[in-house]
């Protein structure tokens, strides 16, 4: 994310950051002084006309951001989940989790808004919403606000350093392909891989002006389209049927399928940052509205090349596609090239969001004139992590899987429906108190999809070792 904050690239970053990362971090004094009246302060303030921007977006770009959010490189792992489903199977999850994970990301913007209207701020991220939520909420709560912000803010850095880690190992796979058919005898190791790419990553991440990396935010995108494009080709030439390959597995694998899907389709971390900058932002829910359109055309998009990717290679479905192209044939060794220079600069541009995070929880505590210094340590302990972490688990699929089920799980499913359910606890709970049911459904499931998903992850990295 991204998300994106995921998998989502460096588009979700560049959407991110160009508008600021974060809001100011909003004092509990402040919001409990805003809301001594709530229901008052809810219908008086309009925090869409108190919205002072600069370069709003219109519905359309803020669509195209979105888009390019959610559609990355994580849709190429998409048979790979399906092989952990089946075909049917696998249609119908992606479905399923598309809807739960849209009706989350609803959550958590509704949440924002309302919340933002209640403490009189025009917008807020993420982890701000949590820290007012938990700061407006039941009594017994508030007093856990800074800590709720503080814990969201290094779930998200974790979440994108995982990603990171993920790049890290689809690069090293992706070359080793091409290197290992032009030398066949080569004795490179995947940890000499990892040690090679570790010299231009701690070189570039130590860039840290964002408008000396979005530059390559375009060209990255344009290299991912006609990888796309490539692997279509592939996919579609000599079609097999569609009863080819069974229509479900074994339901102990259906946790990878879930967790791979999740990873791959979760943005929870750009969906706050596109509507905050909307000129519109109250076309940004409801139905049409540009989240159902733009996650509408996702789910269609992953679903199609799950089960494509699937009925071709079936149980040889590599993490990302790309990796089953044939490396001899002109056009499947373009797409292994592109795919790495994609990932590369998806890693640098992604980086920088993390960092950002880490360093406003922590530049407090280091002295004005060492900041400099601390921020390029910081940066190459942080980067060696996610070099060392793909060495150590190199196979790409199970990091997926491990990686959804983790941590975008828990962003993505657990949390919003955790501060929703707070949010509302003393403001309404719906007719019959259908939303407990309903938020509680949601953290159940979520929890299900981390305990489950890690599980059945680490058991195939021991099998595998």
């Amino acid at each position: 994310m991204s998300n994106s904050y995921n998998m989502k690239d460096f588009s979700s970053t560049a959407v991110i950051t160009e508008n600021g990362l974060y809001p100011s971090t909003i004092s509990i004094d402040t919001i409990n002084t805003k809301c001594k009246d709530r229901n008052l302060e809810e219908s008086d303030y309009d925090l869409f006309q108190n919205r002072k921007l600069e370069h709003p977006n219109s519905d359309v770009r803020s669509f195209a951001n979105l888009l390019k959010s959610s559609l990355g490189s994580g849709i190429l792992a998409m048979p790979a989940a399906f092989k952990n489903a089946g075909s049917l199977v696998g249609v119908f999850g992606t479905i399923f989790l598309g809807y739960i994970c849209t009706h989350c990301v609803y959550l958590l913007v509704k949440t924002s808004q309302d919340v933002s209207r209640v403490s009189k701020v025009p917008s807020l991220g993420y982890a701000e919403t949590v820290e007012a939520v938990f700061a407006t909420g039941p009594r017994p709560l508030r007093k856990f606000s800074k800590a709720s912000r503080i814990f969201i803010d290094w779930a998200m850095a974790l979440t994108i350093l995982g990603a990171c880690a993920v790049y890290v190992i689809l690069l090293v796979d992706s070359v080793q392909q091409i290197v290992d058919f032009y030398s066949k005898d080569n004795e490179i190791n995947n940890t000499m891989y990892c040690l090679m790419f570790l010299v231009p990553i701690l070189i570039f991440t130590q860039i840290k002006n964002l408008k000396y990396i979005a530059p390559f935010s375009g060209f990255a995108n344009i290299l991912l389209v006609l990888t796309f494009l490539i692997c279509i080709y592939y996919i579609c030439d000599e079609f097999p049927d569609f009863d080819s390959k069974p229509t479900s597995v074994g339901i102990d694998r259906l946790p990878l399928f879930i967790g791979t899907v999740i990873f791959a389709m979760e943005g929870i971390g750009v969906v706050l940052p596109v509507e905050n900058t909307m000129a519109k932002p109250q076309h940004f829910l409801g139905c049409p509205g540009v989240l159902n359109i733009t996650m509408s055309i996702v789910v269609l998009l992953y679903m199609v090349m799950g089960i494509l990717g699937y009925l071709k290679y079936g149980n040889d479905a590599a993490g990302s596609i790309t990796l089953n192209l044939p490396t001899q044939e002109i056009p499947a060794l373009m797409a292994k090239v592109f795919i790495t220079l994609a990932i590369f600069f998806t890693y640098i541009l992604q980086f920088y969001v993390p960092m950002e995070i880490v360093w406003r929880n922590i530049r407090e505590k280091v002295t004005q004139r060492y900041h400099n210094h601390a921020q390029a340590v910081m940066r190459a302990i942080f980067a060696i992590l996610t070099v060392a972490a793909a060495a150590l688990f190199p196979r790409l699929e199970q990091v997926i899987g491990l990686e959804g089920a983790f941590f975008y799980s828990f962003l993505g499913l657990i949390a919003p429906s955790i501060i929703h359910l707070i949010f509302r606890w003393e403001r309404g709970l719906g007719k019959f108190n259908y939303i407990i049911y309903k938020d509680i459904f949601l953290i159940v499931f979520g929890f299900f999809v981390l305990v489950t998903g890690v599980m059945q992850s680490i058991k195939e990295i021991i099998r595998t070792h």
